[in-house]
């Protein structure tokens, strides 16, 4: 079933074309919602509440850009709003480990602290960077549809993308190098 077709079902009820999308679609959704919020619980509530928002526009839904798009603006959008509250309520968070359980106590604690500082790192970026590198680097968007989902020029997306991976490749550089 062709997706604007699902799109029109979903909007009249149909649960399996809201399942469809939502089986499309969730996986990239959550995906950019816990890249951006470090936080699992709170990425399933964003991905839940940009589903709601979905079905609550699909009745008016007008094709200017593609759902995917629309969708991930949506969880973006909402991502924002909750980083925003998080840094008016609190300060630091604690980063999960993520350590492959084959290695050697001094490989862990090696390959613990690389991954906690590029962590560290991404979470730094000014938000619209984090957001253009989550979605072009990490999920593997294109830079037209990223550039539309942030609401920018695709020259301002590769300008955020430049800044975000030179100020990584700053911040991560070997000591003495």
């Amino acid at each position: 079933m062709h997706e604007a077709d699902q799109i029109a079902r979903a909007a009249a009820g149909d649960e399996r074309a809201q399942a469809a999308l939502v089986n499309t679609h969730m996986p990239r959704v959550y995906a950019v919602a816990k890249r951006m919020l470090k936080d699992a619980v709170e990425a399933e509530d964003v991905t839940q509440e940009a589903f709601i928002r979905a079905w609550k526009a699909l009745p008016d839904w007008e094709p200017r850009a593609k759902f995917s798009t629309w969708l991930h603006r949506v969880t973006l959008n909402l991502c924002y709003d909750r980083l925003r509250r998080k840094r008016e309520q609190t300060g630091a968070d604690e980063l999960p480990e993520r350590v492959d359980p084959g290695l050697r106590p001094d490989e862990a604690f090696d390959q613990a602290q690389k991954v906690q500082a590029i962590e560290i790192a991404i979470d730094d970026l000014p938000e619209r960077q984090k957001a253009a590198l989550t979605l072009c680097s990490l999920q593997g968007l294109g830079n037209k549809e990223a550039a539309e989902v942030m609401e920018v020029s695709v020259e301002a997306l590769e300008s955020l993308l430049s800044r975000a991976r030179r100020k990584l490749k700053y911040v991560l550089k070997p000591e003495g190098v």
